[in-house]
């Protein structure tokens, strides 16, 4: 007796291995990449994202005005209107978009939109991985530069190989790697190593090799 509840045991974990190991060779579709609006320090244009409040005005109705939370799909229900797309949009064109909606209930809307509690969609967030004090998601700010960047996450850690980071942008959907001199700017104050970031950008700092 027991050594047909071993070998059904046995024939049984025989069964999981076989389809396990069968569904090893699947992968995963790769992540969307989302391009940016900004594509340039000077032309930033930030982008509503979950979480994000935004507040509805709409002139002359203030029974249609209000503030709403955007929720995680990156959609809001106002009084009238439920299931509204804003993530990813600037405040100027959920304004517009809603002035068509509502253009079916009133004559002529005006509305203007405005957003506190600045979050913003995960792809315009700059992300620092690796051998940083506190590698982490950012907010992106106007006008950022590497050296802001480093501020937040902390500087290198006493491992860190700064001179050997990458800092990987996607621009009209390829992928562009630049490489960075954060020893020098940072252990070194090289002013010169500073540069620009952009949202949805990512820094990867290595550790050195002794």
């Amino acid at each position: 007796m027991m050594a047909k509840s071993a070998n059904g045991i046995c024939g049984v974990l025989a069964l999981l291995c076989l389809l396990l190991s069968g569904c090893s060779s699947n992968t995963l579709p790769g992540a969307k990449v989302q391009n940016s609006l900004t594509t340039s320090v000077d032309n930033y244009q930030y982008l509503i994202g979950p979480l994000d409040n935004v507040s509805i005005f709409v002139w002359r109705n203030p029974e249609l005005s209000g503030s709403f939370i955007v929720r995680p799909d990156g959609k809001i229900s106002t009084s009238l209107v439920e299931d509204v797309p804003v993530s990813g949009k600037t405040p100027t064109q959920v304004a517009r978009d809603m002035e068509a909606i509502l253009s079916k209930y009133i004559r002529d809307p005006v509305v203007t939109v405005s957003v506190s509690n600045f979050v913003g969609p995960y792809s315009e967030q700059v992300r620092v991985i690796g051998a940083a004090t506190n590698p982490r998601a950012i907010n992106y700010n106007q006008y950022m530069t590497l050296l802001d960047l480093m501020i937040e996450v902390g500087g290198l850690t006493e491992f860190a190989d700064g001179n050997s980071a990458k800092l990987v942008r996607v621009i009209e959907g390829r992928q562009i790697t630049y490489d960075l001199q954060l020893d020098d700017l940072i252990r070194e104050g090289e002013i010169n190593a500073n540069v620009d970031i952009l949202p949805g950008d990512i820094v990867i700092i290595p550790e050195a090799w002794f």
